[in-house]
């Protein structure tokens, strides 16, 4: 960390705060914020990051910052949203923060236009951006593409949808009737399918996937719209502060007298399915004037029209019919479509009462005879009919009686209820089934070659009540969100290890286990959840117990009681659950679950509505799956399993994302209050770290998010090629290509298979991937003229090679040359070596005869005669000389011969030495006897050698023996250790796995928390802290175990600060004290080093320091007061000064006059050195201080 520069520490509302440290903690760092001066608060060391140096400045893409971390991506959020830059970057992810307002000019026709065919990074981030890039990747891959939209609700989810289509069709539209259809069927769907919740003002309450289909030319010729899970509860009960489905409303604000006259229809407070919650109209100042008055609510009078700058219910009424006359609905179908919302309305109003005979039935109340005859009117339904279906239900008899009798089994008050809301849910979402596929063939195609999907689902969802939607909601997530981490982070590192590109790993959190917690077979919620609906009496308190049961252990659930939320911990084990999802812990009631999963009708209603006189509800019906399915079961509640059915299409929906290629837009709400220009950074952070922004960070900081193979490339520009381009392979070709753009290899690297590009170079990429043929010309001519370069320069280094190779030919011809003369010098010194060595010999035979004639001249009988013996012998010597010379004789010839004449000579030199031997006998004498004395001298010397060797041979034989002992006993002491380390490293990682359980689930719980604390801030009461609790319920037995250990400590120095311990270093005669203090002092200075090196800079210079400069300013400037034991020590300790002479050992013999003597002084505090010095005559003096 550079010196005085500030880092980002948790702040519980702004996410993170400024602010510069001042002291390093056991754990933790000492933080004094920069807007809070003389204050400190505690931090831990993970959650502190560097920060950059100039905190205002914003960047369009995170990844372009010096520090990759959640803070400065938090910070860069924030700065952005504050001028109004809602869209930024994180790789080629989207993060749109909504603005709650119109922002002027994002959306226009300019703005479509401006980012028409621009790449990714040329023009500020935005959501056309992304939907231009979808649709390139789809043109240039030849391969459909996905826009995954996700987010809470809330967050901007439907909005961005809505732009992504308008784009498409505007931009990319074959100009047809058939563009503008797509993008009119949104407010048609969003009427049936949108209502008001208190997180949002138009949620969506089904999920959709919105197909465009294009044709071989890349133009738009149709649509597609799948839905998944309408909420259906919301058709008969709402919160207070939540309306229905908006075409109720819109139904009753703006309707024609007449279309009112027709359908009986009144203000929502006059309608039991819409009187429990808001019943106010959406309405601007305007349109709430032109709102007759018998229309609106006494709430709507009083309280005033709801507020949104989107949603106005009389307004949308007149936008949504000129919709449906757009997409082909004539005034016909849309009267139906009318009749059958209001018919579901009537339905809600009647009311029954119980009959008080011993039957125990129940009747019509008399006041709800007027609306049972609109709802039969509207619907075709026969009055005495839907009465009697109503309050009775048919059975079939099988056993008795006569097999097969009908039977009217009457029902109670509560029954009713409950049957009339059943056939209530089943018509409307029959009823929106029927808008969706009209929506369809508004809009058909014959042939498609690829398509854009956008998916548009409910986000992750908590509320005060969870039920059965917001389970199967945030299931869905769930799956979601595997697929985000599979497609950005999981396949990302796969891929990266199989082009060997060399990219450090980075983890994420898997939720499989929270996914096979809810889908698994047979143990899965879901499947206990049918199994539950197969019993004869099921019931959802049996299922809660089950659920708690086959999971007892399960980390990602647990009981309600373990809640932060005192309304949850009141409930009981069999009225819910708690699920640890990714984004953190939900409690679930589990309140009708057996009932809302089950989507079938009892006959008599089916049969009821099948037999209808109004053809329109007759086909709704009609058209339906489960209806053959519930005839099988006469008289009996059949089961059909909406969370298998929606587990059947998400799965479905997931394979075809996952055959597709993807763009993830991630939606972000800034505040709970669903106002413009508030930035709650705690809960937006919160949304940042469980849609996974951090850990792509992450993996961008050394990841490439761009790829193309190489094949592709060279396809694509392959008809334009002139022929001598057309013979590179496509490897080489790619070089060129990126060669003759001028990147730098370090923005790009080459995988096996592909290129890869770095963050930040997606215009460079685009450029390369557009297919327009004089783009691809223009490049096509760079790599040509770059090819010429190279090939220039390759001639170049020809030549040279060329002139090299000269020179080498050159120099291995004078080599051959001395190889051949070597070789002729060595194969006549092979051939002639034996003679010149005879003759060598015979020489120095000859040099031997003057010693002869020496001997011979020193005799005095017989001189004359061996004078002779020496002359013959010398003519002998000359005569073989003479042979030698004059013919070519082999070795064994000439040795031979050679043998002898000296044997001759060895005769002749005998008879000389015998006739002298007389002369010299007793000179002879004494030398035998001198060379006598001399051999035996030489026997016992090497009698001596001999023994001795022998004592050496036995004393190494010892040593090898005892040397083969230590090495065996070596051995032995390294298996032991190496058992032991193995052991060790068990130990250790089993200790590491521990660690990283406990960090996930710490991690976890404060998910949970800061869950919980958002929902406390508008619905409920945070629970206390566990201080409140039993100290023996509040702490595990780890917990006290790990406390105890550390009251075994004699000094517990977990809360000294930094210049405390460096005081105490520095003065204490405390032994065990100060050998705490540098423990502590030490290991606080690794983990501080430890996350320096995690938060280093990208171009950081390594340089190092023990601590940060603020710390020891801050030391400095605020010394530790000294404790009273110490200033008692320092009173009572006794000051002593010595002073004493010293000679150097290297100068003992030098000077043995001590002329060059040293003196050393000390000064002792106590018994301990405070201050020493040493004096040289010769050299600088030394002095040493305590610390």
């Amino acid at each position: 960390m550079e010196d005085g520069k500030p880092v980002w520490a948790p702040h519980p509302t702004d996410g993170f705060q400024l602010g510069m440290i001042v002291d390093i903690g056991a754990d933790t760092l000492t933080i004094e914020p920069l807007n809070q001066k003389g204050r400190t608060f505690l931090a831990l060391i993970s959650q502190v990051f560097p920060a950059e140096d100039d905190v205002n400045k914003h960047v369009d893409d995170n990844c372009s910052l010096m520090y990759l971390n959640e803070a400065t991506l938090l910070n860069n959020v924030r700065v952005r949203y504050n001028k109004d830059h809602i869209y930024t970057y994180v790789a080629n992810i989207l993060i749109a923060v909504n603005p709650y307002y119109d922002i002027p000019k994002l959306y226009g026709p300019d703005s479509i236009k401006s980012y028409q065919g621009k790449s990714l990074g040329t023009l500020p981030p935005h959501v056309y951006a992304i939907a231009d890039k979808a649709y390139r990747d789809m043109k240039v891959l030849k391969m459909s593409q996905s826009i995954i939209v996700s987010g809470e609700s809330g967050a901007g989810k439907t909005e961005n949808t809505k732009f992504v289509l308008r784009y498409l069709t505007t931009t990319y539209g074959s100009g047809q009737d058939i563009d503008e259809r797509i993008v009119e069927a949104n407010p048609l769907l969003e009427a049936f399918g949108n209502a008001k919740t208190v997180r949002n003002n138009n949620s969506s309450r089904f999920g959709k996937f919105v197909e465009i289909h294009f044709n071989l030319k890349n133009a738009v010729v149709g649509g597609f719209v799948s839905h998944y899970l309408l909420e259906k509860s919301r058709i008969c009960m709402q919160s207070n502060d939540e309306r229905n489905y908006h075409i109720f409303y819109r139904l009753c604000a703006g309707a024609s007298e007449d279309i009112k006259k027709k359908l009986h229809l009144d203000s929502p407070d006059s309608f039991r399915y819409l009187n429990r919650g808001c019943t106010r109209y959406f309405a601007s100042k305007d349109s709430d004037k032109q709102i007759m008055q018998n229309r609106k609510s006494p709430e709507h009078v009083k309280v005033g029209a709801l507020k949104d700058p989107l949603l106005d219910d009389q307004g949308d009424f007149n936008r949504m019919c000129v919709a449906m006359k757009k997409i082909g609905l004539d005034d016909t179908e849309k009267l139906d479509l009318f009749r059958v919302v209001a018919g579901v309305l009537h339905l809600g109003n009647i009311d029954f009462e119980e009959t008080g005979s011993s039957s125990g039935g129940c009747v019509l109340k008399n006041q709800s005879g007027q609306t049972l005859q609109y709802c039969a009117d509207l619907l075709g339904l026969d009055q005495d009919d839907l009465r009697v279906s109503l309050t009775t239900r048919v059975m079939l008899t099988t056993a008795g009686g006569a097999k097969g009798t009908v039977i009217k089994v009457p029902l109670k008050v509560e029954q009713a209820n409950n049957a009339r809301d059943a056939l209530a849910k089943a018509v409307y979402s029959r009823l929106f089934d029927h808008v969706v596929k009209r929506v369809n063939q508004c809009f058909p195609f014959e042939t498609s070659s690829n398509f854009i999907g956008v998916l548009d689902i409910a986000g992750f969802e908590y509320f005060e009540h969870n039920s059965f939607e917001q389970f199967c909601i945030n299931y869905c997530n769930e799956k979601l969100q595997q697929f985000f981490n599979e497609r950005i982070l999981k396949e990302e590192q796969e891929l990266y290890q199989r082009e060997g590109l060399g990219v450090n790993e980075v983890h994420y959190v898997d939720n499989q286990d929270c996914i096979d917690l809810v889908e698994a077979k047979l143990v899965g919620v879901l499947d206990i959840l049918d199994e539950e609906n197969r019993l004869p009496q099921p019931s959802d308190q049996h299922f809660a117990l089950a659920v708690h049961s086959k999971h007892k252990d399960h980390f990602r659930l647990t009981v309600p009681r373990k809640s932060k939320l005192t309304i949850h911990r009141n409930l009981r084990d069999d009225e819910g659950f708690i699920i640890r999802h990714f984004a953190g812990a939900v409690c679930y009631e589990t309140t009708r679950f057996v009932e809302k999963n089950n989507d079938a009708l009892h006959m008599s209603l089916e049969s009821l509505v099948c037999e209808s006189k109004d053809r329109f509800v007759r086909e709704l019906f009609e058209n339906s799956n489960t209806t053959k399915d519930s005839k099988q079961k006469a008289g009996k509640l059949g089961f059909i399993s909406v969370g298998n059915k929606f587990k059947t299409q998400l799965n479905l929906l997931l394979e075809k994302l996952r055959s597709t290629g993807s763009s993830f837009i991630r939606c972000v709400k800034p505040n709970l209050k669903m106002v413009s220009h508030q930035f709650e950074g705690a809960l937006i952070l919160s949304q940042l770290q469980c849609s996974g922004m951090v850990s792509v960070l992450d993996l961008m900081q050394g990841g490439f998010p761009s790829r193309a193979p190489f094949h592709e490339l060279y396809n694509m520009y392959k008809q334009y090629m002139p022929d001598k381009l057309t013979r590179l392979n496509p490897r080489l070709f790619c070089k060129a290509l990126f060669k003759a753009l001028g990147l730098n290899d370090s923005d790009f690297k080459f995988g096996l298979t592909r290129v890869f590009f770095r963050p930040g170079k997606f215009a460079e990429f685009d450029q390369i991937m557009k297919s327009d043929p004089d783009h691809l010309a223009e490049l096509l001519k760079k790599v040509n003229t770059w090819l010429l370069c190279s090939r220039w320069k390759k001639v170049q280094w020809c030549s040279l090679s060329v002139i090299k190779l000269r020179n080498k030919m050159s120099y291995r011809a004078l080599a051959c040359i001395k190889i051949q003369k070597t070789v002729r010098m060595w194969l006549c010194k092979r051939k002639h070596k034996p003679r010149i060595d005879g003759m060598v010999k015979v020489r120095n035979l000859k040099k031997h005869m003057e010693r002869f004639n020496e001997v011979v001249n020193g005799l005095k009988e017989g001189k004359q005669e061996m004078a002779k013996q020496v002359q013959e012998l010398a003519a002998s010597i000359d005569a073989l000389l003479a042979k030698i010379k004059a013919t070519v004789m082999t070795w064994k010839e000439i040795d031979t011969e050679y043998q002898g004449l000296v044997k001759c000579s060895e005769q002749l030199l005998s008879s000389m030495q015998k006739k002298k031997q007389e002369e010299e006998e007793s000179e002879r004498l004494k030398h035998i006897e001198e060379e006598m004395e001399k051999e035996r001298k030489g026997r016992e010397k090497e009698e001596q050698r001999r023994k001795q060797e022998e004592e050496d041979r036995r004393l190494k034989a010892e040593i090898e023996l005892k040397r083969k002992q230590e090495e065996e006993d070596r051995k032995k002491r390294e298996e032991e250790e190496k058992v032991i380390q193995a052991e060790l490293e068990i130990e250790l990682a089993l200790e590491r796995e521990e660690q990283v359980q406990r960090a996930t689930i710490l991690e976890q719980e404060r998910r949970d928390r800061e869950l919980a604390m958002r929902i406390a801030q508008s619905e409920a009461e945070l629970i206390t802290e566990e201080g409140q609790l039993d100290a023996g319920l509040r702490r595990g037995p780890q917990v006290q175990a790990t406390k105890a250990a550390a009251g075994v400590k004699k000094y517990d120095l977990s809360k000294w600060k930094y210049a405390e311990l460096r005081d105490v270093i520095n003065t204490s005669c405390d032994i065990d004290l100060l050998a705490a203090c540098r423990e502590e002092f030490h290991r606080r200075l690794k983990v501080y080093h430890a996350w320096k090196s995690k938060n280093k800079k990208r171009n950081d210079d390594g340089s190092d320091q023990r601590a940060p400069k603020s710390v020891t300013d801050y030391a400095e400037q605020n010394p530790a007061p000294m404790t009273a034991q110490h200033q008692e020590v320092a009173m009572n300790r006794q000051q002593r000064y010595f002073r004493i002479p010293f000679i150097r050992p290297a100068d003992q013999y030098k000077d043995p006059h001590n002329k060059k003597k040293g003196w050393w002084y000390a000064h002792f505090d106590g018994p301990w050195i405070a201050r020493q010095m040493e004096l040289h005559p010769d050299k600088r003096p030394i002095v040493l201080v305590a610390g």
